[in-house]
């Protein structure tokens, strides 16, 4: 039994303005070519097939495409609601689906039976049970109760969702053991787990207060398919319990990650028993050129001029480019400079990043020098040499001075400042020393 594992399409989304809908189509391409490759018995998608609740036209027209064309690899189709996906949407074309050898589980609001099936190999057979979980929705899990602290809500919360996996899964033994005791059980999820790397462009889950899902609460099955997050990661340090990430870069921020999608073999003949999977990572292309590009305007320069993709790229298919500029002076001309760097060049700006180059650390770490050490002037002149003091070319107070003296003038202000509270300071002491001497006065009468 062959299972490969993807989650995270987010179908229809807009980047910058930019439509995925190219990106898309290639990766559902591709995809459709590694199923067959790889013989793949069973797909699944544990998540946000779609980018919003009202995905454009186009985005459901890939969807039904690529389900259309999966049916000539005589391989089973699993599709998960995720916290992207409308619930309505996904179940319009559920009851038609069902008979194109795909099962589509929107949400935890139907019943048990409905969230635990067998999956069929080619041969028809019953090779794997499988516990459907898509996003779970409080309201599908838990009653809220009034006068619940915000502890007790996280509490019940997080023990809800733990009961119901182990629900599902007691089904699952139950149907595997009437099938055959010795077929995996493979269990899904689209939620946050914890001491997980995010990206940019997940959008937090914050299932009530429930920030993030221990994973000891997951189930003991043999492979726990998650989505949601868009880095490919195990999770807990378990071979079984994995992110697949999302198939196309969502955010600049993930450029660094090759993305992937995981083959999960249960047939093969390295494992060490009939329940262990061989997992294999694939990697997927990147159908779209990006480049993130950062450094002061000469560096960036030299980069642009330098860059491979930017040579390789087309009119019809040009790079698009986030760029973060590290610059100490404010330019107000910042977006048409780096725009001329790129004349002539197929390539695209889709976000402008201005970075403030700091010139020292922080006083804490400069020297381990401790705030306690230094006087209150030698702390105000560190933290004057970490700013850039921007001169004024032009005054309309003809007493401020000459133009090259605004830091002269806040040193100046600073120290009357410190000469004032200073002076305070002494006479608060002189009168408590006075007040002190009165009462010793009194006390000796």
């Amino acid at each position: 039994m062959k299972i490969l594992h993807t989650s995270d399409w987010h179908l229809g989304q807009s980047f910058f303005t930019k439509s995925r809908k190219n990106e898309h189509a290639a990766f559902l391409r591709w995809l459709l070519n590694e199923v067959e490759e790889k013989c793949v018995d069973a797909l699944i998608v544990a998540g946000d097939v779609f980018d919003t609740g009202t995905p454009p036209s186009y985005a459901r027209e890939l969807y039904h495409e690529f389900i259309g064309e999966l049916q000539n690899k005589q391989c089973t189709l699993v599709v998960l609601g995720g916290n992207h996906d409308s619930v309505s949407v996904l179940n319009e074309s559920k009851a038609l689906l069902k008979y194109l050898n795909s099962h589509v589980v929107a949400s935890t609001n139907i019943d048990d039976s409905e969230q635990v099936f067998a999956l069929k190999d080619k041969s028809g057979n019953q090779a794997a049970i499988l516990c459907a979980v898509p996003f779970i929705r409080p309201r599908d899990v838990v009653t809220s109760e009034a006068g619940q602290s915000a502890i007790d809500k996280r509490q019940n919360l997080g023990n809800a969702i733990k009961q119901h996996y182990a629900s599902l899964y007691q089904q699952a033994c139950t149907l595997r053991d009437s099938i055959n005791p010795n077929i995996p059980i493979i269990a899904t999820g689209h939620l946050t787990a914890l001491g997980v790397s995010q990206s940019e462009s997940v959008r937090d889950i914050y299932i009530g207060t429930l920030e993030g899902f221990d994973a000891a609460g997951f189930p003991p099955a043999d492979y726990i398919a998650l989505g949601h997050i868009h880095r490919p990661q195990k999770v807990a340090g378990k071979e079984y319990i994995r992110y697949c990430g999302s198939p196309i870069p969502l955010s600049f921020d993930e450029l660094n990650t090759q993305k992937q999608v995981v083959l999960v073999d249960f047939n093969s003949e390295e494992m060490p028993s009939a329940s262990t999977p061989t997992i294999t990572p694939i990697a997927v292309p990147r159908f779209q050129a990006m480049a993130v590009i950062k450094g002061d305007l000469p560096a960036i320069e030299h980069a642009i001029n330098h860059s491979a993709e930017i040579q390789k790229a087309t009119s019809d298919n040009p790079v698009w480019l986030c760029i973060e500029v590290e610059t100490q002076d404010y330019l107000t001309d910042l977006q048409q400079r780096v725009q001329a760097l790129l004349e002539d060049k197929h390539a695209e700006i889709l976000q402008l990043k201005r970075v403030r180059k700091r010139q020292q650390s922080s006083l804490s770490q400069k020297e381990n020098i401790q705030l306690s050490e230094l006087s209150v002037a030698e702390v105000f002149a560190a933290r004057m040499a970490l700013e850039n003091i921007e001169e004024e070319s032009e005054y309309t107070d003809q007493e401020a001075g000459p133009p090259n003296d605004r830091k002269a003038r806040i040193e100046q202000l600073f120290a009357e400042a410190l000469e004032l509270v200073q002076g305070n300071s002494e006479d608060v002491k002189s009168e408590e020393l006075v007040s002190s001497k009165q009462q010793d006065k009194g006390e000796e009468l």
